[in-house]
This record gives C-alpha cells, structure tokens and sequence, in this order.
C-alpha cells in the first residue's frame, strides 16, 4: 500500500515515554476498559475479528478485545518487552487466550501489509515523535476496508474546579515534560489533521469526556495524581531539568489531595477519537 511521504515532526522517531511505568501511573491506566476508553470502536467489533493493540500499556483494554472478538486473536504491541509483560500477566489473570505479544515500534511495525481488520491505539499518538508517520504505518498493516482506531487525550482542554494555582502549574509543568520528550499534549484536536496528512480520506472525527465528580472518583484521581507527581518519570525529568524542585512537587501534590476532598470537585478530560477506513 503507497503512503504520501510525511514532513511531520522529525524522521529518527525518537521519543520519550512521559508517564514511565511506576505504580501510580499503572494504577491509572489499569482502570482502563474497552467500554470506557474504546466506546467509540466497539460497534465495529465482532467474532472472528483480527486486532493489532499498539501500545497496550498493562492490557486491560488488550483484553477486553480479545474477549470481544473470540476467536479472533489480538496482537498486542509494545516498544520494549519490560512493557508488554505487563500485558502478558494481565492475561494470564484473566485467562485470555487468544492474545499475541510483539515487541515493535509504531513508526515501524514489523508486520506484512494488509495483516488485521482493525489496528487500534489508546492514548498513543500524543506520545510518539511523528504520529503521522504512525498511522500511516498503522494504515499499511490494516486490511483494505478496515478501521484504524485512534484516542487520545487534551491537556490544554482539562478543565477543573475549583481553582488552584499550584494545578494551573503541574499543567505548565507537564505540557513542558511532554513536549521536551518529543510528544504532543494537545493530541486530541490535531487528529483528524494527523489522519488527513497521513492520507485517509474515509474518517469519522468524533470526541469523549472522562469527568471525574463523585467522592469516589475524586480521591482515586486526585490521590493518584498526587502520588505521580512525586514518584514518577515525570517527577524525575522535572527534577533533574531544575524546572521545579522538591516542595513544588509537594505543593502540587497537596493542591490535587485539596480538590479531591471538595465537596463540589470536578474534572473534565477531553478526547480526540478517529474512526478511518483503510
């Protein structure tokens, strides 16, 4: 399959994973499911199906999917195997058999044109030195008349109350991180411009909010954003660039504890879906 060239971003592809892989960041990704971070794919979805999950993160979705599609298989993608043995314990706990593990890279997966029906990826793009070049990469591997599926997140739109100065900071501070490891914060709006770059012309753009509201899902997002921001990648990187020090970082983590425990809390996180035709 012939793809446009791309000029996008820079072509050595390289770029640094923000969040890392400390437990506080897993404890966020592994609430992840299909229904609550794939809605939007999940009509399209059906027995027999191939999948190919890049950058499946700890595999819950992974598995979801597979579950969906039986006895289609998933092929679950990471760029390191340290990373996709997450994925392959969440797996093994669920009794998921029909799940392949690869270690690739989204600019250059390793698989022959035209493999699988459906190539989906979750908070990805806003990650990755040239996401236009991925998912043109993501397109060559799809079936002509399947669906590349992609999601990601908005930073700049995240939108919380009540105010706190020391949270307009921590976003500051991460947009900075973000975009110094090569990646895009603010991937949500700019995909369906990354897509028709690519190429696609058959797309459906659509948008998804998480809110965070209720007792509940306040301390468990406050409390683990309080953590992350003090043991994290990210907590590292900010440190060791002196672009905060030690009792910001604490500051910050007490501002996400103080909005948790307010009695009319409440976030929003936008996101930037893409539904394209191969």
């Amino acid at each position: 399959m012939n793809q446009p060239d791309s000029g996008h971003r820079t072509q050595d592809h390289t770029a640094v994973y923000t969040h890392g892989h400390h437990e506080s960041v897993l404890r966020s990704h592994r609430q992840r499911t299909a229904e609550n971070s794939a809605g939007y794919l999940l009509p399209y979805l059906g027995a027999g199906v191939s999948v190919l999950d890049v950058g499946c993160g700890p595999g819950t979705i992974t598995s979801d999917l597979a579950a969906l599609v039986t006895p289609g298989r998933v092929t679950a993608v990471e760029v390191t195997d340290t990373a996709l043995e997450l994925a392959r314990t969440e797996a093994a706990e669920r009794g998921s058999t029909n799940i392949d593990f690869v270690v690739a890279d989204v600019h250059a997966l390793g698989f022959p044109d035209d493999t699988f029906d459906v190539v989906h990826a979750h908070q990805v793009l806003q990650h990755v030195a040239d996401p236009v070049h991925a998912l043109q990469e993501m397109r060559r591997v799809c079936k002509p008349g399947g669906f590349v599926a992609a999601r990601d997140s908005d930073y700049t739109g995240f939108v919380w109350f009540p105010q706190f100065p020391a949270l307009d900071r921590w976003m500051e501070l991460y947009q900075r991180a973000a975009r110094a490891n090569g990646g895009e914060p603010d991937a949500g709006r700019r995909m369906l411009s990354w897509a028709r770059e690519a190429g696609f012309t058959d797309i459906v753009p659509s948008a998804d909010v998480w809110c965070f509201a209720t007792p509940d899902e306040r301390a468990w997002w406050g409390g683990m954003w309080a953590d992350r921001i003090l043991q994290s990648a990210l907590t590292d990187q900010l440190l060791d660039a002196g672009w905060a020090d030690r009792a910001e970082l604490e500051a910050i983590a007490a501002a996400w504890r103080a909005w948790a425990t307010a009695e009319d809390g409440w976030l929003a996180i936008p996101h930037g879906q893409l539904l394209c035709r191969a």
